[in-house]
């Protein structure tokens, strides 16, 4: 973790003086890690995000915000929508956008979330769902401590379904937002690390269609499928092409048996790039590859592209950046703005027109057996945030 430990002041700070960055009380970090563990301990893997949805949901009402529930179910196939709720800030004061997504990739083993030494972890070996339950915690903590009187900026806390499946429920969004720009807390690196450019990601889905043929008595009658995707892939150019793209094949199946020239064969590819026109020629390379080996070896081939999202990158002198690096420094954090190879609902988000920027939650090993996040990094994300907004108002 970046970053010491949190001060347990006696009070809540919404406006510090100069150079006072606001902090954690000693009530607000125990809540912390009473709602994380409560959070994790929901099994909320994509598309069954509803019993998490009405937990965080309730307890946005409790702190006396109105929640809206949107209609994306229908398309993302979850049991509940993407959910929003609102901080009145100061007349003309600018909006900022705090996102979390609600669901987790798929647990491997039971949730059972315990505090060890400082550290959360899930007591079995998978998952504990801190990615992103520990930001979820991290929004709870905001409406508590600005729900009632109003915060320094005006609010909006968005709740997605089905981030981890290809970012599908900020996608399907049917909130209309009115955030100048926004905070998504979403990656799971030690606090610092700002990311303000993330690739463009595609997807390609390739089926080889040959001929079969008995492999021993005549293999001269088929077409090998399976012999016409190795071709292809041997002829691509694949893992880091350059500092900001790269290219995969990720899963290969075909044939039915060794004594039978294989009749299909199926892969799956992807090309990511932070320069979008590198994408879509990394994708042509890739498609060209596949219908020049199907055409040498007598084979058809059947292709599909699919984004699932598009590259963004914000400058330094953003007011989002700004004021993420102004908070962590007055935490004593030094701020890293990256680049990352990864996507997130920022993707979408930058994509609707709103500057979104992805803060390190101090979550570590996301999606491993021995996932954790310390106190101290879940207590430093929430005064991060809290900093963000004290500071967000200052448009210099």
């Amino acid at each position: 973790m970046t970053g010491g430990g949190s001060g347990a002041a006696d009070a809540p700070s919404g406006r510090p003086g100069p150079g006072a960055p606001p902090r954690v009380t000693a009530a607000e970090r125990a809540a912390l890690v009473s709602d994380l563990i409560a959070l994790c301990a929901i099994d909320s893997p994509s598309r069954s995000e509803r019993a998490v949805a009405d937990r965080v949901g309730a307890e946005l009402r409790a702190c006396g915000l109105e929640v809206a529930e949107d209609a994306s179910a229908t398309a993302t196939g979850s049991d509940c929508g993407n959910l929003l709720a609102r901080i009145p800030g100061p007349a003309g004061a600018p909006t900022v956008l705090l996102c979390a997504h609600l669901d987790t990739v798929p647990a491997t083993a039971p949730i059972e979330p315990e505090l060890v030494e400082g550290r959360i972890s899930n007591r079995n070996d998978g998952i504990l769902g801190a990615d992103n339950k520990a930001a979820v915690a991290v929004l709870l903590a905001v409406a508590r401590r600005y729900g009632a009187g109003g915060a320094p900026v005006g609010v909006e806390l968005l709740l997605t379904t089905c981030e981890e499946i290809a970012l599908l429920g900020a996608k399907e969004l049917g909130h209309e937002l009115r955030a100048d720009y926004g905070y998504v807390l979403d990656h799971a690196t030690p606090i610092g690390e700002l990311v303000v450019a993330a690739p463009s990601y595609y997807r390609i889905e390739a089926h080889m269609h040959g001929a079969a043929a008995h492999a021993g008595i005549r293999p001269e009658d088929g077409r090998n499928a399976v012999a016409a995707m190795a071709r292809a892939v041997a002829a691509m150019e694949l893992g880091r092409l350059d500092e900001r793209t790269t290219a995969n094949v990720g899963t290969i199946a075909g044939g039915t048996a060794a004594n039978v020239v294989a009749e299909r064969c199926s892969a799956t590819f992807e090309a990511r790039s932070l320069d979008e026109d590198r994408a879509g020629a990394v994708v042509t390379a890739i498609v060209d590859a596949l219908t020049e080996a199907a055409s040498d070896l007598g084979c058809d081939v059947e292709t599909s592209v699919e984004q699932l999202f598009r590259a963004y990158s914000l400058p330094r002198s953003a007011p989002a950046v700004r004021a993420a690096a102004a908070a962590l420094e007055a935490l004593g954090i030094e701020p890293r703005p990256i680049a990352t190879g990864g996507g997130s609902d920022a993707n979408v988000l930058v994509g609707r027109g709103i500057p979104v920027v992805n803060v390190a939650n101090g979550t570590e090993r996301n999606h491993e057996p021995d996932e954790s996040v310390t106190v101290d990094a879940l207590a430093t994300a929430y005064e991060v945030v809290l900093g963000i907004l004290a500071r967000a108002d200052d448009r210099g």
